[in-house]
């Protein structure tokens, strides 16, 4: 028979299925997964709830509600001092994962060259290749996270259509900072390339950090197509709504791409979300620091079971060195093998770091690093340090 289409045909399931699967067969703690396991705020709910049982059910417009494209623009102006255009510079979809295929199918033509930088959420590659883009990649790696500005350079030419950035950055819980981003900005201009900013973790960052858009950076307003994500922002992963925000030059094809994938996203969602976004500043600080006390929280555990805990900026998960351990139980050990083994064993999953890298790039993957979700109940991040020491000491 006729092959299918080889991106996606015998793609491996992804680490956080896989992971999730064996925690679910040993009765562990899963901390590999990113979601909270408690549901965002009550309020936002109900009025979720009372849309779907008073309001509209029928194909909301293609774009989103205006009230939540009001919204996303009035957050933008709010947070970032972005002047933006509701009725044109505005996209809602069903998730942040469906926005970044909507931008990727949009901006790609095949052969144009996309810079990922690595580690990597597990969707970008294929949706890349997918829509036809050869890859570079640049790496970042533990303990430190420090962007090369040699190597970044290195990866652009004159084919290069755009850069995909997650700032904060999953897994590596990495803020990118001003100058950072100031690099990115200047390769950008400098070979008229783009950017698809995945910035679903905007509002989650620690120690008094506050997240930069790329997009408000000099001559980046009409280079950037900015993604956010109720599910973060709230708490509610399964809602799966996002929003892109860009200059309506870019925003036209992405909305085709959209038009065609989901053309829409539930009406009662949008709604609630829209209601969300004007919650005060007291919300927004709360989730940021609640997040924060839980990082700390799981830090304090895992320090003490003999993890080496690496500095995490922003995001839901924090990355430890497994190397200290390892001599203890067993100094072969790679981070697959022991995030198997301590599922099995201690019964608490979490995610080898070495499963967000590109694996056909020659340079050598880091194998003694594993990512924790904290976005979880103080209880169970108790329970799973008790678990861990008690694997440990046996």
């Amino acid at each position: 028979m006729k092959p299918t289409n080889t991106i996606y045909t015998g793609l491996p399931t992804t680490i956080f299925e896989t992971m999730s699967r064996l925690a679910a067969q040993h009765g562990a703690i899963n901390l590999g997964q990113g979601f909270p396991d408690v549901d965002g705020p009550l309020d936002i709910r109900h009025n979720a709830s009372d849309e779907l049982l008073n309001g509209y059910n029928q194909y909301p417009p293609m774009l989103g509600l205006p009230a939540l494209r009001t919204a996303v623009a009035d957050a933008n102006k709010r947070f970032y001092d972005l002047d933006i255009d509701a009725n044109s510079q505005v996209l809602v979809t069903s998730g942040a994962t469906e926005a970044l295929s909507d931008c990727l199918t949009a901006l790609i033509e095949p052969g144009d060259e996309i810079i990922l930088i690595e580690p990597l959420y597990d969707c970008y590659l294929p949706l890349a290749q997918r829509a036809g883009a050869v890859v570079k990649s640049v790496r970042v790696v533990p303990p430190n996270w420090t962007l090369d500005r040699d190597a970044l350079e290195q990866a652009f030419s004159d084919n290069t259509k755009a850069v995909l950035l997650n700032n904060p950055h999953n897994p590596a819980g990495k803020v990118f900072s001003r100058e950072e981003l100031g690099w990115i900005a200047d390769l950008l201009i400098k070979y008229d390339a783009y950017a698809i900013c995945d910035e679903v973790y905007e509002h989650i960052t620690f120690d008094g950090r506050s997240h930069i858009p790329l997009m408000t950076l000099d001559g980046m307003a009409e280079r950037c197509l900015r993604i956010g994500s109720a599910g973060k922002t709230f708490s509610l992963t399964g809602w799966k709504v996002g929003y892109v925000t860009g200059p309506a030059s870019l925003l036209d094809p992405v909305a085709k791409a959209h038009q065609f994938t989901t053309f829409t996203t539930p009406p009662n969602l949008q709604s609630a979300v829209a209601f969300g976004l004007s919650k005060g500043d007291n919300y927004y600080n709360a989730l940021a620091a609640d997040l924060q006390a839980k990082r700390d929280r799981l830090a304090k555990g895992l320090a003490a079971v003999g993890l080496d805990v690496i500095p995490c900026e922003g995001t839901y998960f924090l990355t430890t060195d497994i190397t200290a351990v390892c001599l203890r139980i067993d100094s072969a050990l790679d981070d697959v093998a022991f995030c198997q083994m301590m599922t099995e064993q201690a019964k608490v999953t979490a995610v080898p770091v070495s499963a967000f890298y590109v694996k056909d790039n020659q340079s050598e993957v880091p194998k003694n690093f594993i990512r924790f979700c904290f976005s979880k109940k103080d209880a169970v991040l108790d329970d799973a340090v008790k678990r861990l020491l008690k694997w440990v000491q046996a």
